[in-house]
């Protein structure tokens, strides 16, 4: 907001425009700070309390150099951030890599791409809450009590839909103690193992540079999930203040910091344990934090950490959600799904159905799928939709023509060198991952050309002549015509907040008189909603429409 501009505005007596300057402040309620907060808190959960022993499990007799193919991971995973952040910067909207995607290659790959983005996303909000269960055993044991920690995964993830529900400002609230925490006792632990004695700071640095380079790129495949929270924020752009700055500043930062934490803890943890300690009865230990900080603080500081860690890994399922919820509500914008999906709550003015359609899915995904498989689905999509994402910036910078409108207000740094690393990279990865990643890509490409064919198809882009026709029909009402329009988009607004959802508005129309179907009513809404938030303001509304502004 310049303050400047809304002063001269409020000498003038322009109280509308000062509303309008303010209302689109607030509207932006996520600064540089609770960019790192979300895009940490979407990372700092199973990557580390849960990732590990099954990275461990699967570099074999080279396990002690798991450190390095979480750095391998975040090299492959940078060139995706850059992108992403000059992607974003020029489309801060909700949906992230689905808007991107779907921008640049259109509605067929757009629907694919985003609901692959959709399920690989709560996917990884699952596998959090898959682990979860393993630290809530460590307590239960302690406290000799019983009780199914799949009852309490699936209460945790009840809690965290009604969460997402209440808003993103609750949501900031909630993570940022939780993540400080996290990263205050990793640092500990590391550093009191560090002084114990008992690591042996050469074993994983001899294990990595000696290990099989094949099974060093498939457990780089494996971790790369444990990344994908670093672009998570991307989906909630508009939500972000000055998102050409924060989100790429946020963005680098929150890299940086996790692959520090990731490799040095891994380095660690490889380091002070015995050897084979990932393994019991022939599986991977879903709990290796708790491993580690039973033997370096013991059995309080083991519980202190299972504690922390089921917090931790509550709050990237939260953050998920967030994420995810909002692939689903983009597409409804773009009418790729039905209507209700783009719905927000009159009160809370968020996405409701989106974010209790997630939450349903993930709670399936809890009670079906083995941990490994789940990491390995939501790894495999993560990967081929950075690869789709970094060509989408070239062809987005290489062909001007057409892309007139694409106008970021920053720029990804070494362009295209690390666009084309990034898509090298992810190709390699996917090919070493193998069937999982097959898997995971053929089941995002069935379901969305079926969601494209079967729905998409009849109702996205409609013609632009509906929208003009309004126009023409509510330009210049009588003094008494604007009252009762006035007087009837109040009484729809439900939330109270001179604002209206999309069903609000259309109520409102219908009992105007104004007779459009509801495609029509959908394209009208999202021309007057410019910022893709999911609501109008009723008095810029009407007095754009009325005096004939609104382009």
């Amino acid at each position: 907001m310049d303050l400047k501009d809304t002063a001269d505005k409020l000498i003038h007596g322009d109280v509308k425009g000062v509303i309008s300057d303010v209302s689109k402040q607030l509207e932006r309620t996520i600064g540089l700070v609770g960019v790192i907060i979300i895009s940490l808190s979407a990372m700092l959960g199973s990557g580390l309390f849960v990732l590990p022993s099954i990275a461990a499990e699967t570099m074999g007799a080279s396990a002690a150099g798991i450190w390095l193919a979480y750095v391998l991971a975040a090299t492959v995973v940078l060139p995706g951030a850059v992108s992403k952040s000059e992607l974003a910067s020029a489309m801060p909207t909700s949906g992230g890599s689905y808007v991107f995607i779907e921008r640049t290659y259109g509605p067929l790959l757009g629907t694919i791409a985003g609901m692959g983005l959709w399920a690989s996303f709560l996917l990884k909000a699952s596998f959090a809450l898959i682990g979860l269960t393993a630290y809530m055993y460590a307590i239960t044991n302690f406290l000799n009590v019983e009780l199914n920690s799949l009852s309490v995964s699936l209460s945790v993830l009840v809690l965290i839909v009604i969460v997402n529900i209440l808003g993103v400002k609750k949501i900031k609230a909630i993570q940022a103690p939780i993540v400080g925490f996290s990263v205050l006792l990793l640092l500990a632990l590391s550093i009191a193992a560090l002084f114990s004695g008992e690591a042996d700071m050469a074993a994983p640095a001899d294990a990595a540079f000696s290990s099989d380079v094949w099974l060093l790129g498939e457990t780089a495949a494996l971790v790369f999930v444990a990344y994908a929270g670093v672009t998570k924020v991307a989906a909630i752009a508009e939500e972000v203040k000055n998102p050409g700055k924060n989100l790429p500043s946020g963005m680098y930062i929150s890299l940086a910091t996790a692959t520090l934490l990731y490799a040095g803890v891994a380095y660690m943890l490889m380091a002070t344990l015995e050897d084979g300690w990932w393994l019991v009865d022939g599986h991977a230990v879903e709990d290796p934090i708790f491993i580690f900080a039973e033997h370096v603080g013991g059995k309080t500081v083991g519980l202190i950490a299972a504690v922390l860690a089921i917090l931790t890994m509550a709050s990237m399922a939260l953050a998920g959600i967030l994420a995810s919820s909002r692939y689903l509500f983009a597409m409804a914008r773009d009418s790729l799904l039905p209507q209700y999906l783009e719905e927000v709550n009159a009160k809370w003015e968020t996405p409701h159905w989106t974010i209790i359609v997630t939450g349903l899915m993930m709670a399936v995904v809890l009670l079906t799928l083995p941990v490994k498989d789940v990491a390995k689905l939501a790894s495999g999509f993560q990967i081929m939709v950075f690869i789709i994402v970094n060509s989408a910036l070239i062809v987005l910078r290489g062909v001007v023509k057409g892309n007139e409108w694409y106008k970021p207000t920053y720029k990804a740094p070494l362009f295209p060198f690390i666009q084309i690393w990034g898509i090298i990279g992810g190709v390699a990865l996917v090919v070493i991952m193998g069937e999982k990643a097959y898997i995971g890509a053929a089941a995002a490409i069935v379901i969305g050309v079926i969601i494209y064919y079967g729905y998409g198809k009849k109702h996205a882009h409609p013609r632009e002549t509906p929208f003009h026709t309004f126009k023409q029909e509510f330009l210049n009402p009588s003094p008494a015509e604007h009252k009762r329009r006035e007087e009837m988009f109040h009484m729809a607004d439900f939330g109270g907040k001179n604002h209206l959802t999309i069903k609000e508005f259309q109520h409102a129309l219908k009992h105007l008189g104004f007779e459009y179907n509801s495609d029509d009513t959908r394209l009208i809404f999202h021309k007057a909603d410019a910022n893709g938030d999911g609501v109008i303001d009723i008095d810029e509304f009407l007095d754009s429409f009325e005096k004939g502004d609104e382009e």
